[in-house]
């Protein structure tokens, strides 16, 4: 894994964070510590993956997102009151976007969708970004430190370290999300 890492680490990070975000930047940043990943670097690199991500987004929303949504009247009756909230609320939506677990493809494509600009998202995504990657791999660096995590830990206990990365995930996400649900008004995700 070590030498994987040492390859192909920066790479594996920007297409994990694409893919799925806090888990693949709380793994690299846990082994900022080991020296397989330097602490700006692997700000610099998660927060790429998430950018690239957000603006696919964005772009399938600004480019297709009404006629597509139109189609899908399941989609479309999920999408509205989240556009409301939106519509309500654009600075503290634009400022916390990348921090909403669960809301991470939906926003990012409502957004495409409404009559922002895109150079106005494009300095809100790179701010939030920027922090969001920051913070996670913040909290990743004390949890290497923490438990000593180095590339033979993970080997030896993977499913255990990612079991619980994914759990802290899943349980910071869902009081977030039922937070978001009840703001923008939404029901409850069954």
């Amino acid at each position: 894994m070590e030498e994987f890492l040492l390859q192909y680490g920066y790479l594996a990070l920007s297409v994990g964070t694409f893919l799925e975000g806090e888990t693949a930047i709380l793994v690299a940043s846990s082994l900022v510590h080991s020296g397989i990943f330097g602490g700006p670097a692997t700000v610099i690199f998660g927060f790429f993956g998430s950018f690239v991500s957000d603006w696919l987004y964005f772009s399938i929303g600004r480019l297709n997102g009404r006629l597509f949504v139109d189609r899908r009247p399941k989609l479309k009756s999920k999408l509205d009151p989240a556009r409301n909230f939106f519509n309500r609320n654009r600075l503290t939506v634009l400022v916390s976007y990348r921090f909403l677990y669960g809301f991470r493809i939906l926003l990012p494509l409502m957004i495409g969708m409404s009559d922002i600009r895109a150079v106005q998202f494009l300095g809100y995504s790179i701010a939030t970004g920027i922090l969001w990657a920051t913070v996670v791999s913040i909290v990743g660096y004390l949890a290497g430190s923490i438990f000593h995590l180095t590339p033979t830990t993970f080997e030896d206990n993977f499913l255990l370290i990612i079991g619980g990365f994914v759990a802290f995930g899943i349980i910071i996400g869902f009081f977030i999300r039922r937070f978001a649900e009840k703001k923008i008004g939404a029901p409850p995700a069954k």
